[in-house]
């Protein structure tokens, strides 16, 4: 409860740095924030134009919609996993002068980028809209998934952002991960290819991030009640890692203003 009270008496820095973090990512260009549409815009567009040719993922109907569904979702780990392993590293400065709860820092970032993603998914409507696909009700479980996603993000970045203060090569590591899994997750495909695979079939059901994708389709093109099992065991991880990452978290602060 001390935590949550010390978070709390630091809300003003929180606010300021979500703000920052997300006025700052686009600060200096013409285009602004409007970036937070176009940038995955022309992600879905060039995997549209070229994926079928070199894949079988012309075979899923609405095509165009499934990517939407998926890379605006995945964006939006991503951009939190990786300005989140480097937060406390960006911060060096602020942090050996001044004291503040250093988990704020990670805290802004998943808050700022769930904002970027709640504007981005003004994107997969107007996709949902323009092929057909149509919006129901059951886009009101996205709140919910959104949440459970940003903190299975938050769970991870408490383990790379203490240990990238330490091991520099973390970062680099995270980038290389990132890039594996997104092919690891159905983003591109559908895990129905791999039905017949065995093993990799099963690697790829049991990622959670599979399972978080999964529950954004069902809301925005299927119009169903997303899995709540599979949620539900996505929150448990989240949980877990949130419990665990923090306590490794508050060891390795120890030498923070001393290693930065």
């Amino acid at each position: 409860m001390s935590t949550f009270k010390e978070i709390y008496n630091y809300r003003e820095m929180l606010k300021s740095n979500v703000k920052k973090d997300i006025r700052g990512k686009y600060k200096g260009s013409v285009l602004g924030i409007l970036w937070s549409f176009l940038n995955p815009l022309l992600q879905v567009i060039v995997y549209w134009i070229i994926f079928p040719y070199l894949f079988r993922g012309a075979t899923i109907p609405n095509y165009l919609c499934y990517l939407v569904t998926g890379i605006i979702p995945w964006n939006f780990f991503t951009n939190v996993v990786n300005l989140g392993t480097i937060s406390i590293k960006s911060n060096a400065g602020i942090i050996k002068k001044v004291y503040f709860p250093r988990e704020v820092l990670l805290i802004s970032q998943v808050l700022s980028g769930l904002v970027n993603f709640f504007i981005s998914c003004v994107i997969i409507v107007l996709f949902c809209i323009g092929t057909g696909a149509g919006v129901s009700v059951h886009i009101l479980w996205l709140p919910l998934i959104a949440l459970i996603q940003a903190a299975f993000s938050f769970g991870i970045i408490l383990f790379l952002s203490a240990f990238e203060v330490y091991v520099q090569d973390v970062e680099y590591i995270v980038s290389f991960i990132l890039n594996m899994a997104f092919y690891g997750t159905p983003i591109l495909y559908s895990l129905e290819l791999f039905k017949s695979a065995g093993t990799l079939y099963r690697l790829v059901s049991l990622n959670p991030l599979t399972k978080i994708i999964n529950a954004y389709r069902d809301i925005f093109l299927y119009h169903v009640t997303p899995d709540l099992h599979s949620l539900l065991i996505v929150a448990i991880l989240a949980l877990i890692l949130i419990l665990i990452g923090y306590r490794v978290f508050k060891k390795l602060e120890k030498g923070f203003a001393e290693v930065l």
